[in-house]
């Protein structure tokens, strides 16, 4: 028996923002999926991924209003860009800022920075080109 890594989930409370933010990290928006209990439409799922990657973020946006706290568990989810510098303007332009310039954990190593999306989820975005 093979395993494979599929999906994480994340809760958010507003879809359009946040497929925003995910579609200017550089993903994809694949599909979405509405979870029906009931006879009521309880969920919906948006499912995003890297072209060429069959792993996904899905995003549920659950409609009975509630809201969330990220939590002490939860602590970042890490993205390689091709260009950082690019990736920060775009977010820019949505108001979205880095917890701190770019920088380097070692001398050499990829630049690297934290964003926090529209729900508040620490995302590392590192670097695979110049900064």
């Amino acid at each position: 028996m093979t395993s494979r890594y599929l999906h994480t989930m994340l809760r958010v409370t507003d879809p359009e923002k946040s497929r925003a933010f995910y579609e200017a990290l550089g993903m994809e928006f694949r599909r979405d999926m509405d979870i029906v209990r009931n006879g009521e439409r309880e969920a919906t799922n948006y499912f995003f991924g890297y072209p060429g990657q069959d792993e996904e973020l899905e995003l549920t946006f659950n409609h009975d209003g509630r809201t969330y706290e990220v939590g002490t568990a939860y602590g970042h989810v890490a993205i390689g860009v091709d260009d950082l510098e690019g990736t920060l303007s775009r977010l820019k332009e949505q108001g979205i800022e880095p917890e701190r310039p770019p920088y380097q954990v070692r001398e050499g190593g990829s630049y690297l920075c934290f964003v926090q999306d529209p729900d508040s989820y620490r995302i590392e975005l590192i670097g695979r080109g110049s900064s």
